[in-house]
C-alpha cells in the first residue's frame, strides 16, 4: 500500500463545512490559479518522499536534547535553530529577544511513611517553589477532582498535603486535557488558600507507565506558594488503593527548585522572501523549548521539524519564490506560559500585524494530520476548500470547528491574524507529553512525512494566492 493510499483510507467520506471568521477585507472573491493548485500537489507528493523533517528532528534531539526554557540548553537550541535555518538556505534568519524567568529543577523525592511505607515516583511541576529544606511530612487530604477541592472546607485541608486523583480521558482531539489540567494549573493556589502544605496531582496524561508528567503550575499571587508535584499514574492508583483501607495515609515530600530573575532568550525566525509581497508573511509556528525530562521530540521538536522542512521543500521545489513570504517562527519558552509568543504578539501588534496574512502551528506531536479547520473571512473559503482538496489524498477532511491557531500562534490570532488548524491525531500524544518518554524513537517517519505534505499544501497555496484571509 502506498503512503498516500494508507492515509486516504483513514479519511472520513463526508466533506464538512469550515468555520468562518466574521471579519472581511473585501466582498469580492479573488480566484485561485489552477497552476497554484497543481504546484501544491506536486510539492505535496515530493514531501511524501522526503525524510528531511525526521533528519531535522534527529539533529535537534541528538545534538541539543532537552531544552528547558531559560536554561543553557535553550540557548543551545536557539543557536542550533539559527544554524539550521542558514544551512537550509532560508533567505532571512534572525532572532527577536524574549525575557524569560529562569526556573530550575534541583531534586525531587517522595514516599509514603504510613501505613504502608514505600517510595513514590513524582516530578516537580514547572515553576513550583521548593518545599522547606528537608521536605514536609503530612497526612493526605484526597479529592477526586479540582472542583471537590474547591468546595472543601478549610478544616479538611489545613496542615495536610492535598492529593487530586482526577484521571485524564483519551480522545483523538486531546479534548480530555482541558478538563483535567485545571488540577495542575490552579490546584496549588486553591489548596494553599485552604492552608495546605503542598499538593500532589495525578499526572495529566493517558498512559499507565510509571513516568510522571510535568507541566506548568500557575500561582495566584494573592495566595501563599506551596510545592506542587505530579505522581505517575500507577503511583496515583497506589495511593487511591491505600486510602481505600480507611486509614490515614501520610507522605513525605521533598523537592528543591529555584526561580531566578528573567534572562534574555530569543524567538528564532527563518523566512523565505516573497517575490511580489515580501512584507506580507504566512506564519508557520512551533516552539523550540521543551521540558527537561525527555528530549522534546514529540513536544515540540516535531513541530519545529515539520515547519522548517515544509518551508524548505517549497523553496527547493522552484527557483521562483511564492507571491508572499513564508515565515517559520520557533517560539521561545512556550512551556513556561507562552512567553515567546505573547512577547512576539506584543512586539508586532502595532507594527506589522496586518502583514501577518494567516498562520498555523504544529504543536501536537507527530501523529498524522486528519482534519483542516479555519478561521477566515467568507470570501477566502474557496481557498481553504481547495487546500482541503489537495490534502484529501493524505486522509485529511474539512472540519466544522473554528480554528484557534494553537497555543503560540493563537496569541497572534488574538491580535487579529486569521488562522488554520492542521488537526493531528493525538490519540497517543498524552501518553508521552511532558514525560521522560518523549524521545525520538516514538516518532513515526511515515506520519512525519504526511504532516509535511499537509503543511506544504497549506503554506504554498496561502503564500501564492494574492487575496486576503481577513
Amino acid at each position: 500500500m502506498t503512503v498516500t493510499s494508507k492515509f486516504a483510507s483513514a479519511a472520513v467520506a463526508a466533506l464538512l463545512v469550515s468555520a468562518v471568521g466574521a471579519q472581511t477585507f473585501a466582498a469580492e472573491i479573488t480566484p485561485l490559479a489552477d497552476e497554484t493548485v497543481e504546484t501544491a500537489k506536486a510539492i505535496r507528493d515530493k514531501a511524501l518522499e522526503s525524510d528531511e523533517a525526521y533528519e531535522i528532528l534527529a539533529s535537534l534531539t541528538t545534538e541539543v536534547g532537552a531544552r528547558l526554557a531559560a536554561s543553557p540548553k535553550e540557548v543551545e537550541a536557539q543557536e542550533w535553530a539559527v544554524a539550521k535555518f542558514q544551512e537550509l538556505g532560508f533567505d532571512k534568519v534572525w532572532k527577536e529577544p524574549v525575557m524569560v524567568p529562569k526556573w530550575t529543577r534541583i531534586s525531587e523525592s517522595a514516599s509514603v511513611v504510613a501505613p504502608f511505607a514505600q517510595p513514590l515516583v513524582i516530578t516537580a511541576l514547572g515553576k513550583s517553589v521548593a518545599t522547606p529544606e528537608g521536605g514536609v511530612t503530612a497526612e493526605i487530604a484526597h479529592f477526586a477532582t479540582y472542583e471537590d477541592l474547591e468546595a472543601a472546607e478549610r478544616s479538611a485541608v489545613e496542615g495536610k498535603i492535598v492529593f487530586i486523583s482526577n484521571r485524564m480521558e483519551r480522545f483523538r482531539t486531546g479534548a480530555g486535557y482541558g478538563p483535567a489540567v485545571k488540577a495542575r494549573g490552579a490546584g496549588a493556589s486553591m489548596a494553599a488558600s485552604k492552608g495546605a502544605l503542598a499538593i500532589m496531582i495525578r499526572s495529566i496524561g493517558t498512559d499507565t507507565h510509571r513516568l510522571p508528567h510535568t507541566g506548568g503550575v500557575t500561582y495566584d499571587e494573592a495566595q501563599p506558594k506551596i510545592a506542587a508535584v505530579a505522581l505517575s499514574n500507577p503511583d496515583a492508583d497506589q495511593l487511591v488503593r491505600m486510602l481505600g483501607y480507611g486509614e490515614a495515609v501520610s507522605v513525605h515530600l521533598d523537592i528543591q527548585t529555584t526561580m531566578e530573575e528573567p534572562v534574555e532568550m530569543f524567538n528564532v525566525i527563518g523566512e523565505i522572501t516573497g517575490r511580489e509581497k515580501p512584507e506580507e508573511a504566512i506564519i508557520l509556528g512551533s516552539h523550540l523549548d521543551s521540558w527537561d525530562l525527555g528530549t522534546g521530540a514529540i513536544d515540540d521538536g516535531a513541530g519545529v521539524a515539520i515547519t522548517m522542512a515544509a518551508a524548505n521543500l517549497i523553496q527547493d521545489f522552484s527557483e521562483t519564490r511564492p507571491y508572499r513570504s513564508i515565515r517559520v517562527v520557533a517560539f521561545a519558552a512556550e512551556e513556561l506560559g507562552l512567553i515567546g509568543a505573547r512577547q512576539y504578539a506584543e512586539a508586532h501588534k502595532d507594527k506589522d500585524m496586518d502583514k501577518h496574512i494567516i498562520g498555523a502551528e504544529s504543536d501536537f506531536g507527530a501523529g498524522p494530520v486528519w482534519a483542516l479547520a479555519s478561521n477566515v473571512n467568507p470570501a477566502s473559503l474557496h481557498v481553504v476548500d481547495k487546500m482541503a482538496t489537495v490534502m484529501g489524498p493524505l486522509g485529511v477532511v474539512r472540519s466544522d470547528r473554528k480554528a484557534g491557531g494553537g497555543p503560540d500562534v493563537g496569541q497572534l490570532a488574538r491580535a487579529g491574524m486569521p488562522v488554520m488548524d492542521l488537526m493531528q491525531d493525538g490519540t497517543d500524544y498524552f501518553d508521552l507529553h511532558h514525560t521522560a518518554d518523549d524521545t525520538l524513537d516514538k516518532v513515526d517517519p511515515v506520519a512525519l512525512r504526511q504532516n509535511v505534505a499537509a503543511w506544504v499544501s497549506f503554506a504554498y497555496i496561502a503564500a501564492e494566492w494574492p487575496g486576503y484571509f481577513r
